[in-house]
């Protein structure tokens, strides 16, 4: 008797890096199902997806309903989209999507390039776009809801895999840090709504430091402005100066990460560091709150700005996030730095500690 050949599988995770770090255990569990396991992401995405356990391939395609600033709908750049899935022969795909997201325009990419069969949460009626239509739970985190969909597409996590983020081993980033210990704090965000004002964290970042911590202020090269006013003369300012895999190397030593709601936070946890994040309620904290690490939310859940997914604070003065007072970022901090390696979950105020 011939034994049944595992399938080529797609994964497909068009955003952030942040939210492809999230899929992280759906895609592991894909990879332990397959013979070989793509993972189609858009430009931002990608870094991330290179660093999934997993992963045999990353292919990129900048998709024209993604994105804060989506591309033009072109001819050119659909058709060498679908002659690289062609050119994969992939028997099945599996689509990840937020909440509020559609997986119907890349079904139809899918389905055109012969891929044969195709998952996806939906909640309007696909009609032959999918051959899996999954409902997901209400107000499911990504990370579950994505394993949710895995394994009703048959590819449940294998035996041993606890679920959690996990990114391959960064490097050693000692000689870009100096010694251990210190805190991080990451004062960016892919939209301002989900991070501090610049001056508020570079209050934060004087409060740490007079209380005795080491701080470093990481962010990208767009972001070099932004992390030496942050960092002043309190903090050793990293702007600009990592990559991802370098960056996870700066997080993984750290004692803790102070950041919002954006992709250090999710890199943090799959490292394994303790997360203080500074949440903004403009997306709920049960669909993206650092998973699987100990962590503590600050930020008022039932600001007037909840659940709107606004890019800008509708609220002058941010009070959401800068309305958070010194003492209780440094209390968040002890709590996740002073306990022992086998801290809890969940407690009051969105905290995990």
């Amino acid at each position: 008797m011939t034994p049944t050949r595992l399938p080529r599988t797609l994964v497909v995770r068009l955003d952030s890096s942040g939210d492809v770090l999230l899929a992280g255990p759906a895609v592991r569990a894909v990879a332990a199902g397959s013979s070989y396991t793509a993972l189609l992401c858009g430009p931002q995405g990608a870094p991330a997806g290179r660093m999934l356990p997993g992963v045999d391939d990353v292919l990129t395609y900048d998709a024209p309903w993604v994105g804060l600033e989506p591309p033009p709908v072109t001819r050119a750049a659909t058709r060498q989209l679908m002659e690289t899935l062609t050119a994969g022969r992939f028997d099945r795909a599996l689509v990840l999507a937020s909440y509020h997201q559609s997986p119907l325009p890349v079904a139809l990419l899918l389905k055109l390039a012969g891929i044969g069969r195709t998952a996806a949460d939906c909640e309007d009626y696909p009609g032959a776009l999918l051959d899996l239509r999954h409902r997901r739970r209400p107000r499911r985190h990504e990370v579950l809801a994505a394993l949710d969909l895995a394994h009703a597409a048959g590819f449940p996590l294998p035996p041993g895999d606890d679920g959690r983020l996990r990114v391959l081993p960064p490097p050693h980033t000692t000689h870009l840090t100096g010694p251990e210990p210190y805190v991080v704090l990451h004062p960016g965000a892919a939209v301002p709504a989900r991070a501090w004002t610049p001056g508020r964290a570079a209050r934060a970042v004087a409060a740490l430091s007079a209380a005795g911590h080491r701080v470093v202020v990481t962010g990208g090269r767009a972001e070099r402005e932004l992390t030496a006013r942050v960092a002043g003369r309190h903090a050793l300012d990293l702007g600009g100066a990592t990559d991802l895999p370098q960056l996870a190397g700066v997080l993984a030593a750290a004692r803790a990460v102070v950041a919002g709601n954006t992709g250090p936070a999710h890199l943090a946890a799959a490292v394994g560091t303790p997360v203080v994040s500074l949440f903004a309620p403009v997306v709920p904290a049960d669909r993206w709150a650092p998973y699987g690490v100990p962590h503590v939310l600050l930020g008022d859940p039932h600001a007037a700005c909840a659940d709107t997914r606004a890019r800008h604070c509708p609220v002058p003065g941010h009070p959401c996030l800068d309305g958070i007072g010194d003492a209780e970022v440094l209390a968040a901090v002890a709590a996740l730095t002073d306990r022992p390696a086998d801290r809890g979950e969940q407690t009051e105020r969105g905290a995990a500690v």
